[in-house]
């Protein structure tokens, strides 16, 4: 490929659903019909009405095998260009910030000059499959010839043929969930129930005052007869958080519980970018520019901690760009867990993992806290898992909007993986 300056890429909003509790508000719906809403918010905020759209990315960690073309399918039932292209990406919780990268990659190339990327999760809608034996022989159904061998491929089918299997969030190679590998990370760690339900209050309060304020106006639409999120606890205090029992360690030391992790979530969220040629020719103002993006693995099989990933992917984006983990004026860190969240500060702070794990010969230090989730975290707003990146995106891109300075993304995945992101003011 021929070598060419790259251009900038901004953000210039986003739109999301409502985040609301699993099996409660959208029983049914589906990811594309999420999807869908979401686009057609955005395409009506923005004016895209008719516009042929660079490419459209999207994805959802729990869907359906028929959804194999969500995003595109989700295109088509909005009022952008029908012949705006997209696909389905997944990269587990961190979908959604990995389609941002994608678009952003090729409007910098010059390939393209607008894309949208989100995701899509739903746990009210799940793909309930049944056993591969069943599969299997009812494929053999399929080959009888004869009337007898249907017959006789209907008495092969046993109960166990037919016992519903639901989507789990275990790790394949370790059997894991998780809260119990992040167990496993604060008790490592050595950190507090305390200490995570510090950050967990933190979170609602945060949140609470976003919704009071007016913050979330602009970026949430109303979707199913559901106004804002529907898991902030504005009223909540650290002694209602203390009470509540372990969810996932019952040997008597666990600490990670209902208050201090995020909950099951349905919702989608979708964020428009594009280089300034696009914004100008369509009247927007950018919010933020993307500055650079970065992902690493650990290898959690044999003993990483699994939510660690975004310690390393945040040191080598840091490393590129020359700048100190202190550069900036907002840290947006995913709270999959306030556990995860607390093991991630203190490993910065540590020498000893600075030098061994991240290859530094320096610490990486602390952050200040009142900088950090500032309009609330996925412990309090929840987390539909691929819909996360793009919410945080949007969300921090207005913050700066408002402030000038930088931002810091960092979100943790299944698969101990971590993708992080730095956006700076325009």
């Amino acid at each position: 490929m021929k070598n060419k300056t790259t251009k900038d890429v901004y953000i210039y909003g986003g739109q999301r659903t409502p985040f609301v509790r699993s099996f409660t508000k959208y029983m049914g719906i589906s990811n594309q019909q999420l999807a869908t809403a979401s686009i057609q918010h955005l395409s009506t905020k923005f004016g895209l009405k008719g516009e042929l759209i660079g490419d459209v990315a999207m994805g959802s960690v729990i869907g359906h095998t028929i959804d194999w073309n969500m995003t595109r399918e989700a295109v088509l039932g909005t009022d952008l260009h029908p012949e705006t292209s997209a696909y389905n990406v997944q990269r587990a919780c961190g979908t959604g910030l990995e389609t941002l990268w994608h678009l952003a990659m090729k409007i910098s190339l010059g390939q393209i000059e607008s894309g949208i990327g989100g995701g899509s999760d739903t746990n009210s809608d799940l793909p309930v499959v049944f056993p591969k034996s069943f599969g299997q022989k009812m494929l053999g159904l399929r080959g009888a010839k004869s009337f007898g061998q249907k017959v006789g491929g209907f008495f092969k089918f046993t109960l166990a043929d037919v016992k519903p299997q639901f989507p789990g969030v275990m790790e394949p190679r370790t059997g894991m969930s998780m809260g119990q590998h992040c167990e496993k990370m604060v008790q490592e760690w050595g950190i507090s129930q305390r200490e995570q339900d510090e950050i967990a209050y933190r979170s609602h309060m945060n949140a609470a005052a976003a919704m009071k304020e007016g913050f979330l106006d602009d970026l949430v639409f109303e979707f199913n007869g559901v106004k804002q999120d529907t898991s902030v606890r504005g009223d909540t205090t650290l002694e209602k958080l203390a009470k509540l029992k372990p969810a996932f360690d019952f040997g008597g030391k666990g600490t990670l519980t209902a208050g201090n992790s995020s909950p099951l979530t349905d919702g989608a969220a979708v964020t428009l970018i594009g280089s300034k040629e696009f914004g100008d020719r369509k009247g927007l103002k950018p919010l933020a520019r993307f500055v650079d993006f970065q992902v690493n693995s650990v290898d959690f099989v044999h003993g990483a901690g699994l939510l660690m990933a975004p310690t390393i992917a945040v040191s080598e984006m840091l490393k590129r760009n020359n700048m100190k983990l202190q550069d900036f004026d907002f840290y947006e860190i995913h709270e999959a867990f306030a556990g995860q969240v607390a093991c991630t500060l203190k490993a910065w702070e540590s020498k000893d993992y600075c030098q061994k794990v991240l290859k530094r010969a320096d610490v990486m230090g602390s952050i200040d806290l009142s900088k950090m989730n500032v309009k609330g975290g996925s412990v309090a707003v929840g987390h539909p898992f691929a819909a996360t990146g793009s919410r945080i995106t949007a969300g921090l891109a207005k913050m700066l909007s408002q402030k000038s300075g930088r931002g810091l993304i960092s979100i943790c995945t299944a698969g101990g993986m971590g993708v992080t992101a730095i956006l700076e003011s325009v």
